[in-house]
């Protein structure tokens, strides 16, 4: 019966799960973090290409 009364008042289990979740959010948040950045610079870049493109073509180097 002792057992079972220490079981009920251990809280160690509770803050690993807390320390899960915390990391989950985390890791969640950085996920869509970089996928954003991700495309803006494949924007950023495809819209540099595009320029250089541009400006070859109009001095006839291409």
């Amino acid at each position: 019966m002792n057992e079972l009364i220490r079981l009920k008042d251990d809280e160690g289990g509770a803050t690993a799960i807390e320390y899960a979740l915390i990391a989950t959010f985390v890791s969640i948040a950085a996920i869509f973090g970089m996928s954003a950045l991700g495309i803006t610079l494949s924007n950023m870049f495809s819209m540099l290409g595009n320029t250089i493109d541009n400006a070859l073509q109009a001095v006839g180097l291409i």
